[in-house]
């Protein structure tokens, strides 16, 4: 093959990708979705009172950004004595206590929980913490997490996003919902998700790897 031909394939090839990558930031751009059950992360201090002197946490299976669920579970109990038994611990240990729940499971412990960013738990909402050596009473720190989507920065940048952006999402099933103020996270170690809760996920008929759709902002 002549040098000429092989240069008018490169340049129908390189036209080809441009066009279906074009076509594909018109659509939007796609996630994953992962629903996101109840939860808690603990500091080493609460592990060790809720466990006991020394404990640390054991993995039961590896999540995204260095995470993993652990196969320890506690009990959390609301103001009314209301309890929700088998709430599972992530790991690794953080700088503060926080409890992620739903709005149902909020109903159900009788407290008022707030929507919450992840970390954002000052003025949250009180919860006891039951664990099998002891237990612990947060003043704050019981939130129902904002719906959002990890990215690598890699993602990021074919998405035309970057950390901290608020995105209008699209679910194309037989409920066809919008998931309005969706935010952006993104970090090396991050997997392209989406999570949302339990509730959400219910009402809108939508499971874990079902794939939804970024709206480009010129469609907003």
């Amino acid at each position: 093959m002549d040098t000429a031909n092989v240069e008018l394939i490169t340049k129908m090839v390189l036209e080809a990708m441009e066009g279906e990558q074009a076509r594909r930031s018109s659509q939007g751009f796609m996630v994953p979705v992962g629903v996101s059950a109840r939860h808690i992360h603990l500091t080493q201090e609460s592990v060790e009172k809720l466990f006991g002197a020394g404990y640390h946490l054991t993995k039961k299976k590896d999540l995204m950004g260095g995470q993993f669920a652990s196969n320890e579970t506690v009990t959390i109990v609301g103001l009314k004595l209301r309890a929700i038994e088998n709430v599972r611990i992530l790991g690794p240990t953080r700088s503060a206590d926080q409890v992620e729940v739903s709005q149902t499971d909020a109903f159900k412990l009788g407290v008022k929980v707030p929507v919450r960013n992840s970390g954002d738990t000052a003025g949250s909402a009180p919860i006891a913490v039951v664990g099998p050596k002891g237990a612990i009473y947060l003043n704050e720190g019981c939130i129902i997490a904002a719906r959002h989507i990890h990215m690598s920065p890699a993602d990021a940048q074919s998405a035309g996003l970057k950390d901290g952006d608020i995105v209008d999402v699209k679910a194309e099933n037989e409920r066809g919902t919008t998931f309005n103020n969706v935010l952006i996270r993104v970090h090396p170690s991050f997997t392209l998700e989406m999570h949302i809760d339990t509730d959400e996920a219910n009402a809108c008929k939508i499971k874990t790897g079902d794939v939804v759709r970024i709206i480009p902002s010129d469609r907003l």
